[in-house]
């Protein structure tokens, strides 16, 4: 008699060289007709362990191994794509601390970037101070050499319009 083979996918891959394997069918009911989703659990032998959860793989009907493994592994026909969601979270968590481990070396470099644009800012004020200050200065000693040469005012006492069109008064 030729041995049965199956296609299942792997439910359990946590013993060592022995998977769960289920393999689905749908078999309608015998008097209402009505499709039933029904399960065969198979344990199968894997000998190197290539199988993982989600797998769905292909076996063949072999003699006893031990009291319920009566399977063994021919290939694995897809491989799961399911992700574990443990592991992301775990993934996730250990990103955000990385962040927030590297956020305040970034938060400490802006902060000596605003003081350094602080400073710059602080010189260029300075300096248009001083510029400031020397033109002030010139236009003094400028004022004071006027008023001494008596440009100012005429000989009747009257005032006289500045150069820059404003009217003066000595009080």
């Amino acid at each position: 008699m030729p041995k049965k083979v199956a296609v299942g996918v792997v439910t359990g891959d946590k013993m060592d060289k022995t998977r769960r394997v289920e393999i689905h069918r749908k078999t309608p009911h015998p008097v209402y007709g009505k499709y039933i989703r029904s399960r065969t659990v198979c344990f199968v032998h894997d000998e190197e362990n290539e199988s993982n959860a989600g797998d769905t793989v292909e076996i063949i009907e072999a003699s006893p191994r031990s009291k319920q493994k009566r399977w063994d592994l021919v290939r694995v026909v897809t491989r799961t794509t399911e992700v574990d969601l443990a592991a992301m979270r775990l993934a996730d968590a250990v990103d955000k601390e990385d962040a927030e481990a590297a956020q305040p070396e970034v938060v400490a470099e802006e902060v000596v970037a605003e003081e350094v644009v602080a400073e710059e800012t602080a010189n260029e004020e300075t300096a248009n101070e001083e510029t400031a200050n020397e033109e002030t200065t010139s236009e003094a000693v400028e004022e004071t050499a006027a008023e001494e040469a008596g440009s100012d005012e005429d000989a009747a006492g009257e005032e006289t319009a500045d150069d820059d069109g404003e009217d003066s008064s000595e009080e």
